[in-house]
This record gives C-alpha cells, sequence and structure tokens, in this order.
C-alpha cells in the first residue's frame, strides 16, 4: 500500500510539474521524426498480463527497399539518441504508473514475445509491476548482459522495500545526469533476448 501510493504520488505530481516539457518534447518529435509522437506497445505487466506500454517515439520509420523495417542502429536519430541518453523519452510512462500498469520502481518491462524464452527464476521478475527504473537500471542498465539483468531483477523481487525504492530513485538522477549504461556493446540499446541456451 505504502509502495502504491509513493507511486500515485510522485507520478501525479510529476505529470503537472514536468506537463510543459513533455509539451515541449511532443512538439520536437512531431517536428523531427513525424507523426506518431509516442510509442506504444504490448508488454508484459504484474504475473504477465499484457498493458500497453506508452513512451515518446526515437526511432525513425526508416525500412529497405523490401518494405522492411531497418535495425535500430540505422533508424536512430540525433534526437532520439539525446531522449534515451536522457531518459526523457521515458516521462509518459508516468501515466502507466498512475494507471496502476506500472510502478516507479520495479524491474524493467521487456517485450512480450520473451515471456516463453524465461527459465523459471528469470520468470519470477514478473512478481511485481514493472517500472520505470530498477535495481538492474542503477547497477549498469543495458551494459549488463541478459543474465546479469535477469539475476539483479529477481534479487529486486525478493528484497523490494519502500527504502530500497527511494534509494533506487536517488541513484537513478545519479545514473541518467552521467548517462551511464544507455547502450549494450554492439548496440544502441539492448541485444535481443534469445534464451537461455
Amino acid at each position: 500500500m505504502a509502495k502504491r501510493c509513493l507511486d500515485v504520488l510522485v507520478a501525479a505530481s510529476l505529470l503537472v510539474l514536468l506537463f510543459p516539457l513533455m509539451l515541449g518534447i511532443w512538439g520536437l518529435v512531431r517536428l523531427r521524426l513525424g507523426k506518431p509522437a509516442f510509442f506504444f506497445q504490448w508488454r508484459p505487466g504484474l504475473h504477465g498480463r499484457p498493458y500497453r506500454l506508452i513512451k515518446f517515439r526515437t526511432l525513425a520509420q526508416r525500412c529497405d527497399e523490401q518494405g522492411r523495417t531497418l535495425p535500430d542502429e540505422q533508424r536512430m536519430t540525433t534526437l532520439g539518441g539525446w531522449l534515451r541518453a536522457s531518459s526523457l523519452d521515458e516521462l509518459p510512462e508516468l501515466w502507466n504508473v498512475l494507471k496502476g500498469e506500472m510502478s516507479l520502481v520495479g524491474p524493467r518491462p521487456l517485450l512480450m514475445e520473451y515471456l516463453p524464452l524465461y527459465d523459471r527464476d528469470q520468470a519470477r521478475r514478473h512478481e511485481v509491476r514493472p517500472g520505470i527504473t530498477g535495481w538492474a537500471q542503477v547497477n549498469g542498465r543495458n551494459a549488463l548482459s541478459w543474465r546479469e539483468r535477469f539475476q539483479l531483477d529477481v534479487w529486486y523481487v525478493d528484497h523490494h522495500s519502500l527504502a530500497l525504492d527511494i534509494r533506487i530513485l536517488a541513484m537513478t538522477v545519479v545514473k541518467v545526469l552521467r548517462r551511464e549504461g544507455i547502450s549494450g556493446q554492439g548496440s544502441v540499446t539492448m541485444k535481443p533476448f534469445r534464451g537461455n541456451e
């Protein structure tokens, strides 16, 4: 209950305080990347139940001659790179928090297609709501291997508390200012999870 109260209080306050900034980012994305300014995608939430995540779009809509979408590395723009490096693309997720689909702190929501690839221990990351930031994010973010990331997610599930959440939020501010762990090795974000083999 205390965690949910913190989520609602902080998310509602930030949505009001940061509305001018979010409006400005929306305008920049529309101007530089075109429509839509928001990126929507189904992600697994608490107990793996799907919900619709919302972020600012960071990738250009570019395709090859056959009409297939180009890799992220070829669609990343200067604006998109800046939004990701500053984590400003994540601000619309405060709405997901307010709706109860996410928490401020928890394992980052990954792709629906990863669900059948987890082993039993890795799947435990869905025993709590996904978060805008999390224990893995403040301990390496996208620079971690998938195995390391899942281990940190499960550690959080076993040890989460209000005090730990406040600590993670404070650490997140430092990490964002230092722009650490934004990209995985050889990728502008994180290489896709292919399973445990």
